[in-house]
């Protein structure tokens, strides 16, 4: 079993967006997945109680007894334990990351996020974990053309000390609308841009955590070497 930590230092990121919506893909994938819900405001777990499914697909639970709880998803045969971790205090994220073989730091490109995302890097490398960074709520290039604030992101987290996620996942009204149902962007639109991102951000997420192609991995940091349209025309992932 393979466990990742979704973290952000900073509310508003979208941290559980992208832990549900990851879990659920893992689901749709064929890979067992199960939600560990740690963040004391329970967002995840409002979303998917009501699901039909919701018992073995996820967990209230807090840091001090995610060491516990991973054993016990190991021992059920869950291939995938995704942690929706809490924002503060830093000792409870510490516990997440100490348990996660993979963290991935959520980010909005502004400037408060991106200096919430670096005391999340500074975390992951104290603890000597492995770790990536995602940009999310992006909003859609105009013309095959990023925005300057995500241009301005990647190339600032270029210098982060961790490598970022080649798909930017963008600011959708479908994730709402989605959650208001209980369900994920991929059970509301299985075809649409919000979808397809989720899928890519996943496929690039197992790959990590399962060590296959981690080096020649090319992530968003290396399109960096390249002008800023280029950049841009290489890591959009779908049309908006």
């Amino acid at each position: 079993m393979k466990t990742l930590a979704v973290m952000s230092r900073k509310g508003g990121a979208g941290k559980t967006t992208v832990a549900v919506n990851l879990a659920l893909a893992a689901r749709a994938a064929g890979v067992k997945a199960v939600l560990a819900d740690a963040d004391p405001l329970r967002s995840a777990c409002e979303v998917l109680r009501e699901r039909d499914e919701a018992a073995g697909l996820f967990f209230e639970t807090s840091a001090s007894k995610l060491f516990t709880l991973t054993e016990a998803c190991r021992r059920s045969g869950a291939d995938l334990l995704i942690i929706d971790t809490p924002a503060a205090p830093e000792a409870d994220v510490a516990e997440a990351v100490k348990v996660a073989d993979l963290c991935l730091a959520v980010s909005r490109p502004t400037y408060l996020d991106l200096a919430a995302a670096v005391r999340s890097v500074a975390i992951i490398q104290r603890l000597g974990r492995e770790g990536m960074i995602v940009l999310n709520q992006c909003p859609a290039p105009r013309n095959g053309v990023e925005p300057p604030s995500v241009v301005k992101a990647f190339e600032a987290l270029r210098f982060a000390g961790l490598p970022v996620t080649p798909v930017a996942l963008r600011s959708r009204l479908i994730y709402q609308t989605a959650f208001a149902q209980m369900r994920s962007v991929l059970e509301i639109d299985k075809s649409g841009a919000a979808s397809a991102e989720v899928r890519q951000l996943f496929d690039a997420v197992w790959r990590a955590i399962s060590g296959e192609g981690r080096a020649p991995l090319r992530t968003a940091n290396d399109d960096l070497r390249r002008p800023a349209r280029a950049a841009g025309l290489t890591f959009v992932s779908a049309p908006a």
